[in-house]
């Protein structure tokens, strides 16, 4: 059974959402306010954090980036209709998903089970390859599945679920191109539509990660129009 921390100040989605997430099998934890949660996930880490944005004494924004200094458990923000400065914002960030308010509850369980998946598929494929064949190595790259440890030229580079999914999709074939639909495919599940906007906004997350490792860090490039490729450095 998944825990899920659900961090909204509105108490009738906390209600209504925590009893979905409920009838659907998951554990849930429910918070009013982003301080309130931090205090718990340093007690106790959930399977992954819903977070509205806009909350008091400590806003999801906030929570976000202390939770990202670290922790890399999944995040999903709940956003303000049409409002694509925060969307973003929050991807940039290291959020894995958004869903905008008002919002359809099967929805969010959807992105809920899309999110686990990806998160067991990495587990799942590398317990099921040789541990001597499970790290890919690019040049200055090496990425571990199994441990989920991603190091460039010996540094430590911590990567949130999607990041590493994206990273692994590009690095797997150096060279070639990878469509945004194709990475999309990659990072998320077939019931899930994301845009354009997401993906960019992801790898751009990723880039300014690797940089943090190495200021040089020009190993993901942009095809205008195109999508992204890997060149192995």
């Amino acid at each position: 059974m998944s825990r899920i921390a659900l961090v909204d100040d509105d108490r009738n989605i906390l209600t209504s959402v925590s009893m979905t997430l409920e009838a659907e099998g998951f554990e849930v934890e429910t918070y009013n306010d982003g301080q309130s949660a931090l205090d718990a996930f340093t007690r106790r880490m959930p399977e992954l954090a819903v977070l509205d944005i806009k909350m008091p004494r400590m806003d999801g924004m906030d929570l976000l980036q202390r939770l990202r200094q670290k922790s890399k458990v999944p995040v999903i923000f709940l956003t303000s209709k049409d409002d694509e400065i925060d969307e973003l914002m929050g991807l940039r960030m290291g959020a894995d998903d958004y869903v905008r308010k008002p919002f359809s509850q099967r929805l969010l369980v959807e992105r809920i089970r899309s999110i686990l998946r990806r998160q067991d598929a990495i587990a799942s494929d590398a317990t099921d390859t040789p541990e001597e064949s499970q790290v890919l190595v690019r040049g200055e790259l090496s990425m571990d599945p199994l441990r989920h440890a991603v190091t460039w030229k010996g540094n430590d580079v911590s990567l949130t679920v999607t990041e590493f999914l994206l990273l692994q999709a590009l690095a797997q074939r150096p060279g070639f191109v990878k469509s945004r639909d194709q990475l999309m495919d990659v990072a998320y599940d077939e019931q899930v539509y994301v845009d354009d906007r997401t993906i960019d906004s992801h790898i751009k997350r990723l880039r300014k990660k690797m940089r943090q490792a190495d200021g040089e860090f020009s190993a993901i490039e942009t095809l205008y129009g195109i999508g992204y490729r890997y060149n192995e450095e």
